[in-house]
């Protein structure tokens, strides 16, 4: 059986209106994302689940599959990622053909690595049992963050993490939202790509990191851009 790619992409977004087709660098932000997703293997199909017309038409244009527009209650800012998922595998296996696993790959994180995303099926090929996130090295150590109570500094772990040295503190990686591959039976019966023993896909470039969210966010990605990095990313 093999896994299927699949890209969710809803039209509306609060923080940059109409996210995914807004141009960046010389190609809407969504095309980063079909672009690598074509380069995975040619025996995997992508399938798209948007609510917008103009995604769909793209997407069909480039022969990537989007059958239906996602029903209404799949598109408000409440909707998740595991719910669109479900919806999109159980259409897929009743309509196509069953499959192993399904990768998720969000628009918003455009700066992905062919190699990683290769090692990261050959891990969940190797591990079925669990799912495969991808992590990156955290800009911020665990030991070094606070929550603020009453106005004090309250460490979230403890006070002793705070006198270690920052060469000495062990590694900590966070979610950067650019792999997420698991089983369509573990994800129903979780309702979650996180379980207990999810195994981590590390990558330590810099650019899979950035995760695109505000304006902010866009203003570094299309930095990154203008240095011409990105060149060595995709292709």
């Amino acid at each position: 059986m093999s896994i299927l790619i699949l890209i969710p992409a809803r039209k509306g977004s609060k923080r940059i209106p109409n996210k995914n087709l807004k141009i960046l660098g010389d190609k809407p932000l969504i095309q980063w994302t079909f672009d690598i997703a074509k380069q995975i293997n040619p025996g995997e199909e992508i399938l798209v689940s948007t609510d917008s017309d103009e995604i769909r038409k793209l997407a069909i244009a480039q022969g990537i599959l989007c059958p239906w527009l996602r029903p209404d209650e799949l598109a408000t800012d409440f909707a998740t990622s595991v719910e669109v998922a479900i919806h999109s595998i159980e259409w897929y296996e009743n309509n196509i053909k069953q499959i192993k696993g399904v990768l998720l790959l969000q628009p918003t994180s455009p700066f992905r690595n062919i190699d990683d995303l290769k090692k990261g099926i050959e891990i969940f090929n190797n591990h079925p049992g669990t799912s495969v996130i991808g992590v990156s090295p955290a800009l911020n150590h665990p030991q070094w963050t606070f929550r603020i109570q009453d106005g004090h500094l309250d460490p979230f772990l403890d006070f002793a993490g705070l006198k270690t040295r920052s060469q000495d503190l062990e590694p900590a990686y966070c979610i950067n939202g650019s792999f997420y591959l698991i089983s369509p039976n573990l994800l129903k019966m979780h309702n979650s790509f996180f379980l207990n023993d999810s195994l981590a896909l590390v990558s330590v470039r810099e650019e899979t990191k950035i995760d695109i969210d505000t304006y902010s966010d866009w203003e570094i990605a299309e930095n990154f851009i203008k240095s011409g990095k990105n060149l060595e990313i995709n292709f």
